[in-house]
């Protein structure tokens, strides 16, 4: 027989904050700082910056918590909040200006190339390790509208509806960012896939150029 206590829910613990537990908040901090320092450091290169930029973005769901209403899941209300303040972080900084939306309504979405899920080829791992770094610089080189999309759809994993609430859009234009995101890193990884050559012309390593 389990004597373990029941895992407590987010609403739960929010409500136990309400009532003046403040342990209670420390809980979904722990719960969620992990995620939370993924998700920023999409955005911010620094770990240095990502760990103040979550600290930062815990600190201000503390003291917005008495407007949570529980309308959305408090994980995606606190996504958004991490959003935010890595957004304003970087304007402080002066990086990244705005993309720009297209509405695609509810166009299909391009899918990346299988290759970049299950790369089982035999050969040498540094060319592994190339593509791995080629994504993360593609991803970190999309529009600052577009890599939050998929970011939050792709390593987040979340719904296109949760990430409607959180980047406060049409889901039309949630599918269109993603639908954008994924044509430019294809565009980007392709010819390392294809032609075995990284962007600036160099063949992968352990790969003679024809």
């Amino acid at each position: 027989m389990s004597t373990g206590k029941a895992k407590q829910t987010d609403q739960q613990l929010v409500d136990q904050v309400f009532k003046g537990n403040k342990h209670a908040f420390d809980l979904l901090v722990l719960r969620y700082q992990h995620r939370i320092l993924a998700l920023v450091s999409r955005f911010i290169r620094d770990q240095s910056e990502v760990e103040d930029v979550c600290q930062e973005a815990f600190i201000k769901a503390y003291r917005a918590l008495p407007k949570f209403r529980g309308e959305s899941a408090f994980y995606t209300w606190l996504y958004r909040i991490a959003i935010n303040t890595a957004k304003n972080h970087m304007v402080t900084k002066g990086r990244r200006p705005p993309g720009t939306d297209v509405d695609l309504g509810d166009a299909d979405l391009a899918e990346l190339p299988a290759e970049l899920v299950d790369n089982g080829s035999p050969e040498d791992k540094l060319s592994s390790n190339e593509l791995h770094l080629l994504i993360n610089n593609a991803i970190e080189g999309l529009p600052e509208d577009l890599r939050t999309a998929f970011t939050l759809r792709e390593f987040g994993g979340l719904s296109y509806e949760e990430i409607t609430q959180i980047m406060d859009c049409p889901v039309g234009t949630v599918r269109s960012r993603i639908f954008r995101a994924r044509e430019a890193l294809d565009a980007v990884i392709s010819p390392f896939i294809n032609d075995g050559e990284v962007p600036d012309g160099k063949p992968k390593s352990g790969r003679k150029s024809v």
